[in-house]
């Protein structure tokens, strides 16, 4: 029953954590810029081209095939115009972000695991994979 109590308490602060992050102004404005693109219907579609394309070239090099420059130099051509767009541009840069602030997150809640306390600064800095890890960075 303790369990359950402790674990109701990290939760109600993990929520906590999770307003918190959603209160920054940064988050707010990034979180504006994928709204944007996901309400625009021709970014959107443009997206899903791309994509769906760097799949099939990839796929296509995969299996072997050698690609033609008209296949490179289309998807290259699909690829700036969808960059040009700056709803678009915002969507990936957004998203940069947000993978940015949830890697630091990350970090931080997986080296408390593993130290058993709040991590510092120091801690944190990416010159070894952490104790233990033999790789000697």
């Amino acid at each position: 029953m303790q369990t359950q109590i402790e674990e109701s308490a990290v939760i109600q602060k993990t929520k906590e954590l999770c307003q918190a992050i959603l209160d920054q102004p940064d988050i707010r404005a990034l979180r504006k810029n994928i709204e944007a693109f996901m309400a625009n219907d021709q970014a959107r579609s443009h997206y899903e081209s791309l994509m769906t394309q760097g799949e099939m070239l990839h796929e296509k090099q995969h299996a072997g095939t050698p690609l033609t420059e008209a296949e490179i130099a289309a998807f290259e051509k699909l690829r700036e115009s969808f960059l040009n767009n700056p709803v678009a541009r915002g969507f990936l840069d957004a998203q940069e972000e947000m993978q940015k602030v949830q890697k630091s997150v990350t970090q931080y809640v997986s080296k408390t695991f593993e130290l058993g306390r709040v991590p510092e600064e120091s801690d944190l800095e990416s010159g070894s994979c952490g104790h233990g890890c033999g790789c000697h960075h």
